[in-house]
């Protein structure tokens, strides 16, 4: 008799694959339907809600003991786009080549999602005593917005998380090799989402008749002064949390130079010194602005009087857009407008009361492995359901081989898991919900 789906995460991982959930359009019902269908097999009360019909999300509950609030496990089912990408295989059959499963959506994702719903269906399989309620909730929207998905469920449906006070989610759990030390960042805290509007003015002429220092001139005086002068420095706690960690375990002259980020003066050119690793710590430690769109004149020959410039600001934990908005007025000056048009605030304060269970899963399943606290750059769901008093922790348990990079295999051609990370992290998993509190 072959043995149950859900002790074959790697399996149920394909067949998420294998539903196309670009985002745009997403289209999740087919794999969210799958995925309900498992879970009504087993005998799970589900709930489907959505803003749209063809873009639902499911919530289901196991019932625990009652020694400790409800934990919540949620991932999302779409994924981006493969459009100009050259794949070795066909990145929507889920193959299994050389103990890799390749294919949209292997790491993020939806091999999160395929761990966490198999730890939920062999609790429930298994009846296993929960310290408190299990929820799963698979997402719609997360790489396009959320107007469909967590930011639509924390808004319309927010009963559905009552009680809840700790999250597992993306990123988290992999492991990364430094100075030839295994770690296991475990995402903490993300930065914030802080996007602006730029103008600048002047007289406008034509093309024929150059003009000197006007809107086209601020512009390009204020990407040179964005391209070469980073915004103060910043020690946030999270960062100040992972920073420690990361040099106590380093020890030795290394530890000694990672312990250096930490002081504001020595900030800079202690990350020059670590070279490509500084990049990765780079964004931690200040406030960062990208500029990423421009409109200006919409003939060749006419001088405009106004060119606006899109910036991605991303801001540490605990700034506001004001903070932000004097720092660029610093830099800048005054002969420009700035404007806010997007923030999405995650929590200020970090809990964690539950970091050291997760590292303890993680150091029961690889003894080497050191559990560290993470501070992510991006931002995921996590920053919708803190608006819930939630603390999400990004913890997709994965194994990988010394040569893997996560980093550059996401959202990237030929996206691949090994199929024993799956079942690496689906067993943690498995364990993290016997030990929460």
């Amino acid at each position: 008799m072959s043995s149950p789906l859900y002790e074959h995460p790697a399996q149920i991982l394909q067949s998420l694959i294998r539903f196309d959930t670009t985002n745009p359009p997403g289209n999740e019902r087919p794999c969210i339907e799958y995925i309900n269908g498992l879970l009504k097999g087993a005998g799970i009360e589900t709930t489907l809600v959505g803003k749209h019909p063809d873009r639902p999300n499911l919530i289901a509950r196991l019932k625990g003991r009652g020694d400790a609030p409800p934990l919540l496990l949620y991932g999302h089912v779409d994924v981006v786009t493969t459009e100009g990408q050259k794949w070795t295989y066909p990145p929507f059959e889920a193959r299994l080549v050389d103990g890799y499963i390749w294919g949209r959506g292997a790491l993020d994702m939806k091999s999160g999602v395929a761990m966490y719903l198999s730890a939920f269906l062999k609790a429930k399989a298994e009846n296993l005593p929960l310290p408190g309620d299990v929820i799963f909730a698979a997402l719609a929207d997360e790489e396009a917005g959320d107007v469909y998905g967590a930011r639509y469920l924390v808004s319309e449906h927010p009963h559905l998380f009552e009680g809840v006070r700790y999250a597992l989610g993306e990123f988290g759990g992999f492991n990364l090799s430094i100075s030839g030390k295994r770690f296991y960042p475990i995402m903490i805290a993300e930065k914030q989402v802080c996007w602006m509007k730029a103008t600048f003015r002047g007289r406008a002429g034509h093309g024929s008749m150059p003009l000197k220092g006007q809107a086209m001139a601020k512009l390009g005086r204020a990407l040179r002064l964005l391209d070469e002068k980073p915004l103060p420095v910043h020690i946030t706690p999270p960062v100040r949390m992972m920073m420690e960690t990361l040099a106590k375990s380093l020890g030795g002259a290394t530890g000694l130079i990672i312990r250096q980020i930490l002081n504001p003066a020595l900030t800079n050119p202690t990350l020059n010194l670590l070279g490509e690793r500084g990049k990765l710590f780079a964004p931690l430690v200040r406030n960062t602005v990208s500029p990423t769109m421009l409109k200006a004149s919409e003939k060749a020959n006419v001088i405009p009087a106004e060119v606006s410039l899109g910036l991605d600001g991303r801001l540490v934990p605990g700034a506001t857009p004001e903070d932000m908005l004097n720092e660029l007025r610093t830099l800048l000056g005054n002969d420009l407008e700035i404007e806010v048009f997007k923030h999405e605030p995650g929590p200020a304060k970090v809990d964690l009361s539950l970091f050291d269970t997760l590292g303890d899963v993680l150091k029961q399943f690889d003894s080497d492995g050191i559990p560290l606290p993470y501070v992510m750059s991006g931002v995921t769901d996590a920053r919708f359901f803190s608006l819930l008093g939630i603390q999400t922790y990004g913890f997709t348990p994965l194994k990988l081989p010394e040569n893997f990079n996560f980093v550059t295999t996401v959202h990237a051609a030929d996206e691949r898991v090994p199929v024993e990370a799956v079942e690496f992290g689906a067993r943690a998993v498995y364990q993290a919900i016997q030990r929460f509190h």
